[in-house]
């Protein structure tokens, strides 16, 4: 794939950009290691005013730093600007916490002293996914360079004004230089860097085969990996739903960055008895989503990021009628425009053994569900290989206590929809990826927990 900025709501080709070749990639793997060996003796103090500065950046610049995001993968401009500030979020919230959550731990043994302390590994590569192009990466921007660990990104190829953006907000927050640095390189070049003694672990936020990839590459180098993989949400709603707050929420939760999001609710499971209007009335709302120029304020629903999504996704709602599913609203790419656009679409009528009740929907379809009661509800969510994140709706708490303690997911939300949050761990469980970004969870992923005892 080039390393290219395509305008997906318009397909047109504005600018590309040279991969770096060996001798280059190799000139900043030396820089990086530099830098290491600097950097982790400086202060979590001065860490943190660089981190600060950094988020102060990401604020003051945030329009700027939107409109680029949008111009290379589609987001609404409103949603790029809120992660934008989600982004300035993560660097203060680390920037406040990082040596409290890495202070040394005192432990009584038989030793005189006997304590945990933790330490930084050194280079950590992030391989980053286009869907949320400056948010993926400051999560683990913040807590890895807090930590005292430096970066290397290898960001989507289709995102690349972002992946240089963000190396330009680090270096002009006043980190030293060599500390976080984009590497503009294919996929290709993954394997290669993770045998290099000096790259110590690893990150990837994206897809099962390209997760799948680099914990093999890691396995062989025996280096740590943290994966956050796709997901197929359920989205419960039981009887004793606030049924106006379930169907609003279910919108924007399937909508979310144009329906492009490992969180997003995807499989809506509704007991029998109020299916009828939970359906009518998530009709209404999809239908009167506005679909348009993601520039524009106005606009609900922008394109997909590329070409190859919306075929792949309409592929698969195809299949799923072939399978025996029915199409309420959409199913058809939009055909009189140019760029990637797909309607917000909805499925029902999707039996067990339909393949694709088992698959994610990368773009804006839902696939509905009808249950007769919580234990078929309970049934339908886990029947899936992944367990990334679970929102169910229901006011009795027996339910509620059933729900988040039998849903097999990374996270569940009850009468809310699945977010990340600085101060939560985040990730999943089974093919959805293993490891915690963000909360105190996540800074510990990527330091030497070393143990000292002294007598």
């Amino acid at each position: 794939m080039a390393i290219a900025t395509i305008n997906p709501a318009t397909g047109e080709l504005l600018k590309t950009f040279e991969p770096l070749n060996d001798a280059e990639i190799a000139q900043k793997l030396d820089l990086a290691q530099q830098a290491f060996e600097k950097y982790q003796k400086i202060s979590f103090q001065e860490r943190s005013v660089w981190m600060q500065k950094a988020a102060d950046i990401l604020e003051q610049e945030k329009a700027d730093f939107a409109k680029i995001m949008t111009l290379e993968m589609g987001k609404p401009l409103k949603a790029a600007i809120a992660e934008v500030e989600k982004c300035a979020q993560v660097c203060r919230y680390y920037a406040e916490h990082a040596a409290e959550f890495l202070a040394d731990v005192t432990v009584k043994t038989d030793a005189s002293h006997s304590f945990v302390k933790y330490q930084p590994l050194g280079i950590i590569l992030a391989v980053m996914p286009w869907n949320f192009p400056f948010w993926q990466v400051f999560r683990f921007v913040a807590p890895a360079l807090m930590a005292g660990n430096v970066g290397l990104l290898k960001h989507a190829s289709n995102v690349p004004q972002c992946a240089l953006a963000i190396e330009e907000i680090i270096h002009k927050a006043g980190f030293p230089t060599g500390v976080f640095q984009t590497l503009l390189i294919g996929a290709a070049k993954v394997a290669d860097l993770m045998s290099d003694d000096r790259v110590k672990a690893a990150t990837l936020t994206g897809s099962e085969p390209a997760g799948a990839s680099l914990a093999a590459a890691s396995g062989k180098q025996i280096k740590k990996t943290v994966l956050e993989l796709g997901g197929s949400d359920p989205f419960i709603v039981l009887e004793s739903a606030d049924l106006e707050a379930a169907v609003a929420t279910a919108t924007t939760a399937r909508m979310l960055n144009n329906g492009q999001s490992c969180i997003a609710a995807k499989r809506f499971i509704v007991v029998e008895t109020i299916a009828d209007k939970f359906e009518k009335l998530l009709l209404e709302k999809f239908q009167a989503l506005k679909i348009g120029d993601p520039m524009q304020a106005e606009t609900d629903l922008g394109p997909l990021a590329t070409p190859d999504i919306i075929k792949d996704l309409d592929q698969q709602v195809q299949a799923g009628v072939k399978n025996g599913a029915k199409v309420l609203t959409g199913g058809h790419a939009l055909s009189d425009r140019p760029g990637n656009y797909y309607p917000p679409t909805i499925l029902t009528d999707i039996s067990p053994d339909n393949p694709v009740a088992q698959e994610e929907f990368f773009g804006p379809v839902a696939m509905l569900f009808r249950v007769p009661d919580i234990d078929a509800a309970i049934r339908i969510a886990n029947a899936t290989p992944f367990g990334l994140g679970a929102s169910a709706w229901t006011k009795n708490s027996e339910e509620r206590d059933r729900l988040i303690e039998e849903i097999e997911a990374g996270s569940v939300f009850i009468n809310g929809m699945v977010k990340s949050d600085p101060r939560l761990p985040f990730g999943g469980i089974k093919r959805s990826g293993y490891g915690r970004e963000l909360s105190i969870q996540g800074i510990h992923e990527f330091v030497n927990v070393k143990t000292v005892w002294v007598k």
